[in-house]
């Protein structure tokens, strides 16, 4: 008898009220729960922006552009799915409204549809729901988690609405929806609204759809009454409305969630059962946590950056991977990070670079344009100068070429010419390869990205550090360390351990520790690969020497 084919299943996380409440983490959460209860899980994101994809976005408005291995540019979001899952994902799981759309039209001008009349609701919807099972074949998953990007009752979002109710008419008993809304608790009235929750869920019952579950944030914990007022209002079982208050690290969401039996809750709903019989299934993930979370030691790190003027909510956002990295990192080297933003315009402006010295480590990371960079640049010479932990990530590392060009070197108008086009030394060139691009304004899905091998020198701090002799990395960039100048760098003490294989990209920079306890960069962003259980190996042996600093 042929062998019965098992029954893939899909469930769908959209937002109810406001954005930013949390979809990603509880996506990422879910995930994790499933992942260790013996399921094989593929994690997608849909951006509902017209934007191909997250490169050209400005940091300060989207957040974080994440690069995953394949070098698509996309959303953070797929940055705490695969640091929570520990693994790297294709670019299959990822789209956008503009992909979708480019797709479906360029597939018009070409005849494709054979001169029908092309629709959005059809031609769209088939056109997601075919990325949806692309990525699924992919990954030869049990269970797919779609994160819809927005809220609840945008235009912009609706026909991915829509393409997830029909997988469901087509898969019935096989979809589950989850919905992540807000419970506002109004400073002038004192108590926790649930109306707003129960008029998000019928937006969502006005697109055909029910949710089966609820999970519902606020600044405390649900209390009984309110998830009755909620299941009286949508017929949601009490049991499918979960608590998520605001917590200090969203490591622990997952472990509140499985607390109230999530994860077993949507396999009901699903109709599949555990495929282990772990007491704790999350014991690896408990015992990172509270390692992190019960660290005796404290060690205060400075983040020389200029995405500061609109407020800290859009700090954690812009460097989220590197925040996350150094988290990753203390937890495992028995440390808390407390960090600090340092605008680097005010160094600009005369703020005295001694404060530095209150810090047992600077990180200076990647940016573009020139704004600030001279601040930048003053606080690298300070933190060489006075021996304090620094560590430069892609325009970081490059702002640490042209200091060093600039003052031991003595070349004073080394510059980088993404920023000045006429210096007579220019340390930091564009790559060749992107001469073209630039001259015609080919900005988007451009740069050097994605992943790429390095070879270490032996008896290096990097290697050192990786403990090993190749290594792969991704990177975000156009520009590169002038190999014309390598040679005086080297005689004049910089050393650059890992370099391309062949030997023409300087992809690490650093002191030797005789002269330096740790003065180290990289042009590629190792915050994209690092994850809880597994630091990244550099932001591992950063904070240990700011640790060892502190001590």
């Amino acid at each position: 008898m042929p062998t019965k084919q098992k029954k893939h299943k899909y469930i769908f996380v959209c937002g109810g009220v406001m954005s930013g409440v949390g979809k990603g983490i509880t996506t990422s959460s879910i995930a994790l729960i499933l992942k260790n209860k013996g399921f094989k899980v593929n994690p997608m994101k849909i951006d509902p922006y017209l934007n191909v994809d997250a490169g050209t976005m400005n940091p300060g408005e989207h957040g974080e552009v994440f690069v995953l291995e394949s070098g698509l540019e996309c959303d953070q979001d797929m940055g705490n799915y695969e640091r929570f899952l520990g693994v790297s994902l294709p670019r299959e799981n990822y789209m956008t409204n503009g992909m979708v759309l480019k797709h479906v039209i360029d597939k018009e001008r070409a005849l494709g549809y054979g001169g029908k009349c092309v629709e959005p609701v059809t031609h769209v919807t088939e056109e997601i729901i075919r990325r949806i099972e692309v990525a699924r074949k992919l990954t030869d998953s049990d269970i797919t988690i779609v994160e819809i990007g927005g809220t609840v009752g945008e235009y912009q979002n609706s026909l991915f609405i829509e393409a997830a109710r029909l997988i469901k008419i087509k898969h019935p008993g096989d979809v589950a929806f989850v919905m992540v809304s807000y419970l506002p608790i109004p400073g002038t009235i004192g108590e926790m609204k649930t109306k707003p929750t129960q008029a998000a869920i019928r937006t969502l019952n006005s697109h055909g759809v029910h949710p089966d579950v609820i999970i519902a944030r606020a600044t405390k914990p649900l209390d009984q009454r309110r998830k009755e007022k909620i299941a009286e209002a949508s017929g949601i079982p009490i049991e499918q409305i979960i608590s998520a208050p605001d917590i200090e690290s969203i490591y622990e969401v997952p472990l509140n969630f499985e607390k109230d039996g999530l994860g077993d809750t949507l396999l009901r709903i699903l109709n599949v059962k555990n495929k282990k019989s772990i007491k704790d299934s999350l014991k690896e993930w408990r015992a990172m946590f509270s390692k992190m979370k019960n660290a005796k030691t404290d060690v205060k790190v400075g983040i020389v950056g200029k995405y500061f003027k609109t407020g800290d909510f859009v700090l954690r956002d812009v460097y989220i991977s590197i925040i996350e990295s150094l988290k990753h990192a203390g937890g495992t080297a028995g440390v808390k990070v407390n960090i600090d933003w340092l605008d680097s315009e005010d160094y600009e402006e005369g703020k005295p670079l001694e404060n530095l010295s209150n810090y047992d480590g600077i990180l200076v990371p990647g940016g573009f344009g020139g704004r600030g960079i001279e601040g930048k640049i003053k606080a690298i010479q300070y933190l060489r100068e006075n021996k304090i932990p620094f560590f430069g990530i892609c325009y970081g590392m490059q702002l640490a070429v042209i200091e060093y060009a600039r003052n031991v070197l003595g070349l004073a108008d080394a510059h980088t010419k993404e920023v000045s086009k006429s210096t007579t030394n220019p340390v930091i060139d564009v790559m060749q390869e992107q001469i073209k691009n630039l001259d015609e304004k080919k900005y988007g899905g451009t740069m050097r990205l994605g992943v790429y091998k390095a070879v270490l020198e032996p008896r290096t701090l990097a290697q050192t550090l990786y403990q090993q002799g190749i290594i792969r990395e991704r990177h975000r960039h156009r520009y590169e360390v002038n190999p014309e100048y390598i040679e005086r760098f080297e005689k004049a003490g910089l050393v650059f351990p890992g370099k391309s294989p062949d030997g023409r990209l300087m992809e690490i920079m650093e002191l030797p520790t005789s002269v330096h306890p740790f003065f180290l960069g990289t042009q590629f962003h190792p915050e994209f690969t690092g994850n809880p259980l597994k630091p990244h190996p550099l932001f591992l042996g950063f904070v240990k020497a700011c640790k060892k600093l502190n001590n």
